[in-house]
């Protein structure tokens, strides 16, 4: 394996908890709905998750909130996402994390979120990182093993020079795993126990001092 250069990272449920985009998915979308056609709350997020399920997380369309506003008609989406951007939470690790990687490698964030989330959504620690990537505004595609080939070349490093850490298994651990990345699942849970899991940020670093 080459030298690392490079650590990727997802943002959504590693970086940043889900408490935002759960608050304008499943609370500031369905409100605008309910006003928006007269009815009560409850009915009208019966109605939005319903939808919500009928697309399903494996089409680009679920992570684009442009798409959303014009499926139900409601309008500027501008509005759900500023009254919401109290509700950004990053996880205890991350500046830690990112301090302490920032000295040696270059940092970059490879994102299935849309670009509408990111300025939110990086608010706290966009002076960190390099270049950001979002899959599905960018390249219009879910993180698969093309997109990661494609970030390495943008970064212009070999996949043996880039390690990629996230929670999703299937979006960040396999996917870029498949691209030649080297790449670690972040499961705060433990409940995998995979020998590729972390449970925090923090032990990234000595994994990657390790090789």
């Amino acid at each position: 394996m080459g030298k690392i250069k490079v650590v990727s990272f997802d943002l959504e449920g590693t970086l940043v908890t889900h408490r935002f985009s759960q608050a304008v998915w499943y609370a500031g979308i369905p409100s605008l709905y309910a006003r928006r056609n007269g009815i009560g709350f409850e009915e009208a997020t019966a109605i939005v998750e319903s939808e919500y399920e009928e697309v399903g997380d494996q089409r680009m369309e679920w992570y684009d909130i442009k798409y959303w506003f014009q499926r139900f008609q409601l309008g500027d989406y501008r509005e759900v996402l500023e009254g919401h951007r109290d509700s950004v939470a990053l996880y205890p690790d991350a500046i830690d994390a990112l301090s302490s990687l920032g000295e040696d490698y270059t940092l970059i964030v490879t994102s299935g979120s849309s670009r509408e989330f990111l300025p939110y959504l990086l608010a706290q620690v966009a002076g960190y990182f390099a270049r950001t990537f979002s899959s599905v505004s960018d390249y219009h595609q879910l993180k698969d093993r093309a997109l990661y080939a494609t970030v390495c070349r943008e970064m212009n490093v070999l996949p043996s020079e880039m390690v990629h850490i996230g929670d999703s298994w299937q979006f960040d651990f396999l996917a870029a795993r498949e691209a030649g990345i080297d790449a670690f699942h972040l499961d705060r849970t433990g409940e995998v126990g995979h020998d590729r899991s972390l449970q925090s940020l923090l032990q990234l670093r000595a994994r990657l001092q390790n090789k």
